[in-house]
């Protein structure tokens, strides 16, 4: 089969497109052909070496945690009835980016008949994700909520999500090819965080400071949206594509009443991301909500959708097709 490679830690070239044997499924587990794979923007930084909240994979490795396609055999002890099945399966932190893979059978998700496996893809991380941060979060009614990073795999499905609980939802992006496509999912307003000022563009569009903000970005750009939100808001920290998650003074906090949702808060997530996934799945199905797969990139250019991520240049979600 073919599998990329990460050859050492670095830039985008380092990874190298190989022929390799086809994993075998071990007990409880299945073999999965691949039909797609998904790309998030922390894999970006495990394979430049620069991430702070996963263990180095040992070199070489192949990328990829999550991918999409039908089981086309199992291990013993697995239930033979998942061959055939597509399916949403786990591979870990490494795996993904080849054309078979191994993952566990307990893990498994059933995609819904009538849901392509892209979409079912592109929903299932960043989906649940924002699902959690929105029950997190408790949205309310008519509460002013900012969105960071609004065009970005999560980002998009928080602003349709947050307008769907009848919330306001400000899209904040770079340039306007992201901020028309939060437009499109329903933000009632967008502000580009490139441009000076953007900030207090927040605060007046929302008549004194957002209810709620989500924040995937940390850095400048956090910090920033933090001292814009509402007495009594919550700050709801998930990303750090800035380099640096925010950080905010518990003293400060507490003193304008804003409760925070630092980053760890995603820690908490894994025992219920299995059935998040199930439901935004069954909502798409149903036309309630749309993951926006923005670009997609054969297995021999993987290291182009790496760059692409990188280089902010990715709208929505990116995915690897094995086609």
């Amino acid at each position: 089969m073919r599998a990329v490679f990460v050859t050492r830690f670095g830039g985008p070239e380092v990874m190298v497109l190989r022929e390799a044997p086809d994993p075998v499924p071990g007990a409880g587990q299945v073999l999965v052909d691949v039909a797609f794979a998904g790309v998030t923007f922390v894999e970006t930084q495990i394979r430049a070496g620069t991430d702070r909240w996963h263990e180095r994979p040992e070199l070489p490795f192949v990328p990829g945690g999550m991918v999409a396609g039908r089981v086309g055999a199992v291990g013993d002890g697995a239930d033979s009835a998942w061959v055939g099945r597509r399916v949403l399966a786990g591979t870990g932190e490494t795996g993904g980016f080849a054309e078979r893979a191994v993952a566990d059978a307990g893990e498994l998700i059933p995609v819904p008949d009538g849901l392509d496996l892209s979409v079912a893809l592109a929903l299932h991380t960043d989906g649940s994700t924002a699902l959690g941060l929105v029950e997190g979060a408790q949205i309310k009614p008519d509460d002013w909520v900012l969105v960071e990073a609004a065009a970005g795999g999560v980002g998009s499905i928080l602003v349709q999500l947050a307008a769907a609980a009848g919330a306001h939802v400000v899209a904040a992006a770079r340039g306007t090819r992201k901020l028309d496509a939060a437009r499109a999912l329903g933000a009632a307003a967008v502000v580009d965080y490139s441009e000076p000022g953007w900030a207090e563009r927040v605060r007046e569009v929302t008549g004194g400071g957002p209810d709620v903000v989500f924040d995937g970005v940390g850095g400048a750009i956090g910090r920033a949206a933090f001292e814009v939100i509402a007495r009594g808001g919550r700050f709801s920290v998930h990303g750090a594509s800035s380099g640096e998650p925010t950080v905010v003074d518990p003293n400060e906090a507490h003193d304008r009443g804003v409760r925070v949702l630092a980053l760890d808060q995603l820690f908490t997530f894994g025992p219920r991301m299995h059935g998040w996934a199930e439901e935004i799945m069954a909502a798409a199905a149903a036309g309630r909500v749309r993951p926006m797969v923005g670009q997609t990139f054969p297995l021999d250019r993987a290291a182009a959708a790496h760059a692409a991520i990188e280089s902010r240049q990715a709208l929505g979600k990116t995915l690897i097709t094995m086609n």
